[in-house]
């Protein structure tokens, strides 16, 4: 609605100045184009609501109107157009946005309050592991060894591997550590055990067996099978390295080389009345490492047959 439309309904009269009667004669140009070539209608249309407009005015205005000067034209694009209208479309965007939002803070919130500290953790922990705790396990073991050993050479090969496992760890080494700890710890288990080496004779009646060498097919190893048995009649079930295969295997029997003389004599033994009588191989006395034999044995062990 124009200047003219506003007064001519209140029934006032007023005196427009050049520059609004300017942009009253443009917007009526506007909605009534055919008044652009009509300048006396348009001076009319004003007395006829009680103003007074001067034909400069009027002329003005028509020019105006024609070159689109007081015209508004929105803005099509650029920066601010594009965030006036995701305003204007906000609820459209908005709960995914939202969700996004919330999924990317838990996910930092995340990384840097709950992983990120729980891996420094892990890091501190592995370092004082290295530095403090598995130094202390191995001398520990150290002296548990040297402490319950009745021989030099369980003490010595305790030093060698606390020496390896403290070096491994000052390098930052866990796994070589870890390996010197496992095997100071078997070694004091083993000096710590006490059995008796005794014969198989069981229902099966396989007590023992003889096979031909890879590698001298000319000559035969003889083997007794055997059982560690503690001190309240349980067989116990040791690491055992087969000689043949190198590999080490926790078994419960395995086969002991001997001569030949002692393989008859527990063969006669079984022949005369069914019994092994004689079954005692040996005995793994506490602070030892190795079984004491009371016949003789050759050494080599197997424990597949």
């Amino acid at each position: 609605m124009s200047t003219t439309d506003n007064l001519s309904a209140s029934g006032g009269a007023a005196v427009l100045s050049g520059a609004m009667l300017s942009m009253d004669v443009a917007e009526m140009v506007r909605r009534t184009p055919e008044l652009a070539t009509n300048a006396a209608g348009i001076q009319g249309a004003y007395r006829s609501a009680g103003i007074e407009a001067d034909e400069r005015g009027i002329a003005q205005g028509i020019a105006a109107a024609a070159d689109g000067r007081f015209d508004y034209a929105p803005p099509q694009s650029g920066i601010a157009v594009w965030l006036a209208r995701r305003y204007v479309d906000r609820k459209r965007w908005q709960p995914a946005a939202i969700a996004f939002l919330l999924t990317l803070a838990i996910g930092f919130g995340g990384y840097y309050f709950v992983y990120k500290p729980y891996r420094i953790s892990q890091v501190e922990q592995a370092r004082l592991d290295l530095q403090m705790r598995m130094p202390a396990q191995m001398d520990a073991l150290y002296q548990t060894i040297f402490e319950e050993t009745k021989v030099q050479q369980a003490s010595v090969e305790a030093d060698e591997l606390r020496a390896q496992g403290k070096a491994a760890a000052q390098k930052g080494d866990r796994d070589g550590a870890q390996a010197a700890i496992d095997a100071l710890a078997s070694l004091r288990d083993t000096l710590q055990l006490d059995y008796t080496l005794r014969v198989v004779d069981g229902p099966d009646g396989k007590w023992g067996f003889w096979n031909f060498p890879a590698d001298n097919s000319d000559a035969a190893n003889y083997y007794l099978i055997v059982q560690a048995i503690d001190i309240n009649g349980q067989a116990l079930s040791l690491p055992i390295t087969d000689e043949q295969t190198r590999r080490t295997e926790t078994v419960s029997k395995w086969g002991i080389r001997v001569p030949i003389e002692v393989y008859r004599s527990v063969e006669s033994d079984k022949q005369d009345n069914g019994v092994i009588e004689h079954n005692l191989l040996g005995a793994k006395t506490f602070g030892f490492l190795e079984p004491q034999y009371a016949v003789d044995v050759l050494g080599g062990t197997v424990t597949r047959w």
